[in-house]
């Protein structure tokens, strides 16, 4: 299991890309931290989560 927003998830063996889109994210508005290290937008579709992974997905919002 990989610990996402706090959350357990059974989402071991998926690159950040696919849990961004499934999370129904939008991948230009999110910034995703895995083990305490900001993983470049860049690096989602190659970055693959392993089992006892911490996931923090943060979602930006406008606003005023």
């Amino acid at each position: 299991m990989v610990k996402l927003n706090g959350q357990t998830a059974d989402i071991a063996g998926k690159s950040i890309a696919e849990i961004v889109e499934e999370g129904g994210y939008n991948p230009a508005r999110v910034a995703v931290e895995l083990n305490g290290a900001i993983v470049p937008k860049a690096k989602y579709a190659e970055t693959v989560v392993k089992e006892n992974d911490t996931l923090e997905v943060v979602s930006f919002v406008g606003g005023g």
